[in-house]
């Protein structure tokens, strides 16, 4: 029997969650996490048509913040790193923010691969958090193809492949 792949899917609430979801078919043959920010999400997880009965995604919260919130980034951080080793995903797979990047930082760490897809709102400039992920990720997409290759010094240019919205 193959086993079969082990994805986080990670997003802060929003238009994040809402382009995370949206490349949900890509990964419908596989074991899925989802995690973010808002409770809330998670009927729109457990109830979804498209997933198989047999790979059911597990759903998340950590807390929402900010980086003008220290002690809730350190507690999402400490949120992240517990559900990582739990999980032990094969792929990590995020459209940002701060959950994202943390995902994505010690998800590395683990050994898993790792994706960044910046925001679509980030039209006239890559994120903040993209920029950070970029040297922890082994791929960086950007959903504008004038931001296709637009960070310099640093792991690889962001590549554009189209948008999810």
């Amino acid at each position: 029997m193959v086993r079969k792949t082990k994805v986080m899917a990670v997003a802060s609430g929003g238009g994040h969650w809402v382009q995370l979801r949206r490349m949900r078919p890509a990964w419908s043959d596989c074991v899925v996490s989802y995690v973010t920010t808002n409770a809330g999400y998670a009927d729109e997880v457990l109830n979804d048509p498209l997933i198989q009965t047999d790979t059911q995604p597990g759903f998340f919260e950590v807390v929402d913040a900010n980086r003008w919130q220290k002690a809730r980034l350190l507690r999402q951080l400490f949120q992240l790193c517990i559900l990582l080793l739990r999980i032990r995903p094969d792929v990590i797979v995020t459209t940002g923010a701060a959950p994202g990047f943390f995902a994505l930082r010690f998800g590395k760490l683990l050994g898993a691969r790792t994706v960044w897809v910046d925001s679509i709102a980030n039209a006239e400039e890559l994120s903040l958090s993209g920029a950070k992920a970029n040297s922890c990720a082994d791929l960086y997409l950007t959903q504008w193809p004038q931001l296709e290759g637009s960070i310099d010094k640093t792991r690889h240019r962001p590549k554009y492949c189209g948008s999810v919205i």
